[in-house]
């Protein structure tokens, strides 16, 4: 029998995002991780490093080449970091599971806090939830374009290119580098949507792979990581859009957390939510509060 064939970007973090999902496969179904077969595929977003993706086409450059592969039947499911993830997918491509979710935070590199930073330093992003929120608390700064897997960052960070930049934390984890960087709390900088979480995709029509993945899926990831991009989809946010959004569900509860912010951090208005978690209303709730409140230098930046 065919192995079943797992599409990835090729960066060290999407391989190793790969090789979790074929681990989990493996301990899933009890066969040996050979079973599967990790399938590299170079997306244009990997190519093109020195432009803002909103300039170039946006999140679908981490995505059409998995997806032309995927439809194709080239591989058989496709694994995606889902903060990455356009909010409108085709309906042929089904988000089959999710790998429960790791660290949500940001990570400061460079120093301890963003308070300690020297007045005027530079801090390098390509986000513009990063770079408005970094605006925000330090009006000071000056924010630069910078964009790179972690280790070009991390490169031109000791080259002095910057003071400073920000990495997600569940990526620096899932390389081994837990010792690299100061976590930022969420009360100080809430982190994008479904930011931490790992997702696989497969085609809707093959129910082998969704009942392969079915056995893989954390529900309580899924839920949450829906309902951000639930919000993402309500306020019509794309990849110009400074927005930040968390779920977290207690027992039977889910808090539903967004914010939305102008360009220079000047501005900015922060909802919250509690529901059941499968409440689909909820998400709805919260873009709509967002929205009714945004004043207009934030309204025109989102299209819901």
């Amino acid at each position: 029998m065919a192995r079943f064939r797992i599409g990835s970007r090729g960066s060290p973090l999407a391989l190793t995002q790969a090789a979790m999902v074929r681990d989990a496969l493996a301990a899933a179904h009890e066969v040996a991780p050979d079973d599967y077969e990790i399938v590299t595929i170079r997306t244009t977003g990997d190519k093109v490093q020195d432009r803002p993706l909103a300039e170039i086409g946006g999140k679908a450059l981490w995505t059409k080449e998995l997806d032309r592969a995927l439809l194709a039947g080239e591989i058989d499911c496709a694994v995606h970091s889902m903060k990455d993830v356009e909010t409108e997918r085709p309906e042929a491509i089904r988000i089959a599971a999710m790998l429960p979710r790791a660290d949500v935070r940001d990570r400061l590199v460079g120093a301890d806090s963003i308070e300690s930073l020297r007045q005027g330093a530079l801090v390098g992003t390509s986000s513009p939830r990063r770079a408005a929120q970094v605006r925000k608390i330090r009006p000071d700064l000056e924010v630069i374009f910078f964009r790179g897997n972690v280790d070009t960052r991390l490169t031109k960070l000791a080259a002095g290119e910057v003071d400073a930049t920000l990495l997600a934390a569940a990526g620096l984890e899932r390389l081994g580098r837990h010792d690299v960087g100061t976590p930022i709390g969420i009360n100080v900088m809430l982190p994008a949507p479904a930011q931490g979480a790992v997702g696989i995709e497969c085609r809707a029509s093959d129910s082998h792979a969704l009942a392969l993945l079915e056995a893989i899926d954390d529900p309580q990831t899924h839920a949450c990581v829906r309902a951000e991009r639930g919000v993402l989809a309500a306020i019509g946010a794309d990849c110009h859009s400074p927005v930040a959004a968390l779920a977290t569900i207690e027992g039977a509860i889910m808090t539903l957390r967004a914010e939305l912010l102008s360009e220079d951090g000047a501005s900015h208005v922060y909802a919250q939510e509690a529901g059941a978690p499968t409440d689909p209303v909820l998400s709805i709730a919260v873009a709509r509060d967002l929205l009714l409140r945004a004043p207009p230098e934030i309204r025109r930046l989102f299209g819901g």
